[in-house]
């Protein structure tokens, strides 16, 4: 029994399945129990406010797990931005052995990380940037649909193509993120060419997630169109919840000549941190991705993982298998 891939040789895991960094939420607690269960948890690294503070977070979860988990390491484009050379070192120091880049130019993290021995997960919304990132000498690509929470890219292009279409190109081991909640959608990453899913909302409503309850139900309670897409007059696209903030910044971003100063105010990611932890969901930017519409319920991760292969196995075998028919004897 078992679904075995490149990708759960590559990183030494049970199932192939992976909690996305996500900012606020990718804490010890949750990355821990995921991996408990077979999956690969992450940390993220620019939740914790300094270097050492993002060593001290890594012990935590050494002290929660003894299977393999990963940290998460976001570089974007900033007018201050924090010393990604520092957080990159306090990784290496740490002895992280699996880490998944996302964002501006990695080029310089890549190869700083590859020279101790590192692997490097990187995530891309398009087939040329996994491309890139494949010269790059990265281990593993995330593809990125549309359907995701967070930054989707420009192109707009969906799971249903995005998958199949870099696994036509790419060469390494490739997960699919945005949109997985649930087997099917792990059967389905499969049959598209992928060798994993990686999944951030569908964990947000987890028992140990570290979020407000009030938010983890709002997940539930929402449905596949409960979403905004913002900053998409900035080119720079979002994708987050609906509510009262993602409504006005919509707004205030569709009017003739807005620039983002207009919507500063109202996208801070303190007030994002404040509604995730107080549970008041109108505080701030929640982000979440359509999947929003296939979680119905707030399992153990535990509980989330096993369910997830359990399904997927059953269609495998037993739903696809048996829709071939056998040829007829003559």
């Amino acid at each position: 029994m078992g679904i075995r891939t490149r990708f759960t040789e590559l990183a030494g895991i049970e199932h192939p399945i992976v909690q996305g960094g996500m900012m606020w939420v990718g804490r010890a607690e949750l990355a821990a129990a995921v991996s408990n269960a077979g999956g690969l948890g992450i940390v993220t690294a620019l939740t914790q406010p300094t270097p050492d503070d993002l060593r001290r977070e890594i012990e935590r979860c050494r002290a929660l797990t003894d299977k393999p988990f990963g940290v998460n390491l976001t570089i974007l484009p900033s007018v201050s931005p924090p010393p990604y050379a520092e957080y990159r070192r306090a990784i290496i120091d740490s002895g992280i052995r699996i880490v998944e880049t996302a964002g501006y130019k990695p080029q310089e993290h890549v190869d700083e990380f590859k020279s101790h021995g590192v692997k490097v997960i990187h995530k891309c919304t398009a087939v040329r940037h996994a491309l890139s990132a494949e010269r790059m000498g990265v281990d593993a690509i995330s593809i990125d649909g549309f359907e995701c929470a967070g930054h989707p890219g420009e192109d707009d292009i969906p799971g249903l193509i995005l998958i199949p279409a870099a696994a036509d190109q790419v060469k390494i081991p490739m997960i699919a993120s945005g949109g997985f909640g649930d087997g099917r959608g792990l059967a389905a990453a499969l049959a598209l060419g992928a060798e994993g899913i990686n999944m951030g909302t569908r964990f947000c409503a987890t028992v140990e997630a570290p979020i407000h309850d009030k938010v983890k139900q709002l997940l539930v309670a929402n449905d596949e169109r409960a979403t905004n897409l913002i900053f998409r007059a900035f080119r720079n696209t979002g994708r987050v919840a609906k509510n009262s903030v993602s409504d006005e910044v919509v707004e205030l971003g569709s009017r003739p000549n807005a620039v983002f100063e207009d919507v500063r105010s109202l996208v801070s990611g303190a007030k994002g941190r404040t509604a995730l932890e107080t549970g008041d969901v109108d505080a701030g930017l929640i982000w979440a991705g359509q999947v929003q519409g296939l979680i119905h319920d707030i399992p153990t991760c535990d509980e989330l993982i096993a369910r997830i292969v359990r399904e997927a196995e059953a269609i495998i075998r037993g739903r696809l298998a048996g829709l071939v028919a056998e040829p007829e004897m003559v």
